[in-house]
């Protein structure tokens, strides 16, 4: 007899109940996670300010000072973003001491793939003998990186993958226009590739990340495909400089100090300090506002490299850890921050 005021239905009668139906089978992963190791790829031409400074009327001297680049790496005509994953990525595999076949995710943050789809991920996972990993890639620009290293602890921890390969990969060279004064002279070319995997002791901590969106057009391109169909010039990046440079300054300022609590750990902690390398004021003000000592090793690619976006920071780490090997298992701050505008960061332990 059922109450004339609720009506039953088909489903409502066919339906199993939680004492009939047959419970969902779930999977437990890793307890903890960290970071294996680091494989870097940069590109092949160094390429001085003085190179530069022609078309946008500039200096050596005005681009040292504003932004601290004294040089920047950018590949050949033929070489691609997904060439220079490829190479991190082998290092990365080879120095964690696992089998491509042994990577469950092949992630990949990038805005200078050569086509909107297929993925990088997915022929970067072809390419290295990863297949049939999951493989895709992450839209985030500088922050990116930092995204997939979140996302690839979360797998382990679910049991989706035991191991995840993560990378930031650009070419942004190809998306320049030699004349523009907001950007162009910042960017350079390269992949940094980290394999994360299962750990016996907590070697990344929680992430803090997020978005917004109130600046989306701070930093992106000059025009839609649409309209560079129609007779738009090419699309190529640009930035508001200055609203950038204030947000990156104020707000994620705010963001790292937050992953470092949520992390439990004091400035004086760290091994080493690595923000997204967009411009050596901003690492400077960083470290400034984080009250970070001098025991603190920060991380200062961009001079020689250039701003790699996705890249920037593996890029960075590993550099770091080659120029300071004593700096393994030491605790690192790292963060990202750039179009979107997006931010992500957290405290890893280096490998």
């Amino acid at each position: 007899m059922t109450d004339a005021t609720t009506p039953t239905t088909a489903a409502d009668e066919t339906a199993p109940t939680s004492a009939s139906r047959p419970l969902l089978q779930q999977r437990r992963g890793h307890e903890f996670t960290r970071i294996l190791a680091f494989g870097a790829a940069r590109g092949e031409h160094v390429v001085p300010n003085d190179d530069l400074v022609g078309p946008i009327d500039s200096s050596d001297e005005w681009i040292r000072q504003r932004t601290g680049i004294v040089t920047r790496k950018r590949a050949g005509a033929d070489v691609e973003a997904v060439d220079l994953a490829e190479a991190a990525a082998r290092e990365a595999i080879a120095k964690a001491g696992i089998e491509p076949s042994q990577i469950g995710v092949v992630l990949v943050s990038t805005v200078t793939h050569t086509v909107a789809t297929p993925s990088m991920a997915s022929l970067l996972a072809e390419r290295i003998g990863a297949t049939p990993a999951a493989a895709y890639d992450v839209s985030a620009a500088c922050a990116g990186y930092a995204y997939g290293i979140a996302q690839a602890d979360s797998f382990i921890k679910s049991g989706l993958a035991d191991h995840v390969l993560v990378i930031g990969a650009e070419k942004l060279s190809d998306v320049v226009d030699p004349t523009d004064r907001s950007i162009s002279f910042l960017l350079g070319d390269g992949a940094g590739a980290a394999v994360v995997g299962p750990s016996d002791f907590p070697g990344i901590a929680p992430t803090i990340w997020g978005s917004d969106g109130s600046k989306w057009d701070a930093i992106g391109m000059t025009a839609t495909y649409n309209e560079w169909a129609a007779g738009a010039p090419r699309p190529t990046m640009r930035q508001a400089g200055q609203t950038v440079f204030r947000w990156a300054v104020w707000e994620m300022v705010k963001v790292a100090r937050e992953a470092l609590e949520v992390a439990g750990v004091r400035p004086a902690d760290l091994a080493a300090f690595v923000p997204h390398q967009a411009n050596i004021r901003i690492i400077d003000e960083f470290a400034k506002q984080l009250g970070l000592p001098d025991t603190v090793t920060i991380a200062r690619d961009i001079t020689t490299t250039g701003n790699t976006s996705a890249a920037s920071i593996p890029l960075a780490t590993h550099r770091l850890l080659e120029e300071h090997p004593d700096l393994s298992g030491g605790l690192a701050l790292q963060i990202g921050f750039g179009a979107g505008l997006v931010f992500g960061a957290q405290v890893v332990v280096l490998p």
